[in-house]
C-alpha cells in the first residue's frame, strides 16, 4: 500500500477541517498536507474535498475515506493497548470489562488493587456489548453465565453470586409481605428483553404472569432503583441489597450467577494481568 501518508493526511484534514489544523496535528508544513491530498486525489481519480475560503469540506468520497481511516485508527489504538500490556511491571494502563451490575461487588476489590499499585491506571468498561480481548479492547473480562468459548482466551471460574428476592418496606406496607405460596400474585420488576439477562431475570420471564411484571428494564441499575423505590419485588445478589430492603425469598441455585475471569492467551502471563487475576480470585473467593 503506497498511500498510507496520503490517507492519514486526508483523515486529519477531515478531522480538523483545515490544512493548517491537519499540518499542526501531523507536525508537518501545510504545503506537505496539500501535496499529499492532491497526490491521493490524483491516484484515486476522485475529489475528496471541496476547497473554499474557510477550509476543506469532504465530498461523499472524502467522508467514505474518513470512515475507513477512523476504523483503521481505532484498530491501531487497540493494538497499541494490547501491546502495552506485555511489560514485566505492574504499571501503565489496565483495562477491565464486565457488566455494570457487578460494579458494586467488584469496585472495593479494584480500589484495593489500585492502591497497591499506584503506577497503574485502571480503565473500567461496562455495557451490554462484549469488549473483545483479541482486539485489545480489554486486558481482563469478568463475564457471567456459561463459560466463554472464544478461541485463544484463558477462562477461569471466579465466583458464584447467590441471588435472593427482595422488597422495599414501602412495597410491603402497601401490598403485604409476600410468601412462597402467593409470591406470583405480587408485582415484579423484570426484563424488557425476555431473551436476555441473568438466571433470575430468565426465571421472571418464565414464571411470573406477564401482567404482574409492572416495571421492565434491561439495565440492572434501573432494576435496583425500582426495587428500592418500592415499585415491585426484585432480585439482588445476597449481601448487596443494602440496608432497608427485606428478603422475601432466600437464594436458590436457579437464580445464581456464575462469574468467569477471562484473559487473552497473549497477555495472560503479563505481570499486571497476573496481579489483577490473583487479587480478584482472592477477593471474591468467599462470595456468597
Amino acid at each position: 500500500m503506497q498511500d498510507w501518508d496520503g490517507l492519514r493526511t486526508a483523515f486529519e484534514v477531515v478531522r480538523h477541517g483545515t490544512v493548517s489544523g491537519a499540518a499542526q496535528a501531523l507536525g508537518v508544513h501545510h504545503a506537505t498536507v496539500i501535496r499529499h491530498v492532491d497526490a491521493l486525489e490524483g491516484r484515486l481519480g476522485v475529489k475528496l474535498f471541496q476547497r473554499h475560503a474557510r477550509g476543506y469540506t469532504p465530498t461523499e468520497a472524502g467522508e467514505d475515506l474518513a470512515r475507513v481511516a477512523q476504523a483503521t485508527d481505532d484498530q491501531f489504538a487497540q493494538l497499541a493497548s494490547r501491546l502495552s500490556g506485555q511489560g514485566s511491571a505492574v504499571q501503565g494502563e489496565l483495562v477491565v470489562t464486565t457488566l455494570a451490575s457487578f460494579t458494586r461487588r467488584l469496585m472495593p476489590a479494584l480500589a484495593d488493587f489500585q492502591s497497591s499499585y499506584p503506577d497503574l491506571r485502571l480503565v473500567y468498561r461496562t455495557g451490554r456489548r462484549i469488549f473483545r480481548l483479541e482486539y485489545g479492547e480489554a486486558h481482563v473480562a469478568i463475564r457471567a453465565g456459561n463459560p466463554p468459548k472464544e478461541l485463544d482466551n484463558v477462562v477461569q471460574e471466579l465466583a458464584t453470586l447467590q441471588t435472593a428476592l427482595y422488597a422495599a418496606p414501602e412495597y410491603i406496607e402497601r401490598r403485604g409481605m409476600p410468601t412462597e405460596a402467593n409470591v406470583l400474585e405480587h408485582d415484579f420488576i423484570g426484563p424488557d428483553d425476555e431473551q436476555s439477562g441473568g438466571p433470575a431475570m430468565r426465571w421472571v420471564a418464565a414464571n411470573v404472569p406477564r401482567d404482574r411484571v409492572v416495571f421492565r428494564a434491561d439495565e440492572d441499575l434501573s432494576h435496583f432503583a425500582a426495587l428500592r423505590a418500592g415499585i415491585g419485588l426484585g432480585f439482588s445478589p445476597v449481601g448487596e441489597a443494602g440496608e432497608g430492603l427485606v428478603e422475601v425469598l432466600p437464594s436458590r441455585e436457579e437464580w445464581a450467577s456464575r462469574l468467569w475471569l477471562v484473559t487473552h492467551v497473549d497477555l495472560h502471563r503479563t505481570a499486571k494481568v497476573q496481579a489483577l487475576t490473583k487479587h480478584l480470585k482472592a477477593s471474591l473467593k468467599d462470595c456468597a
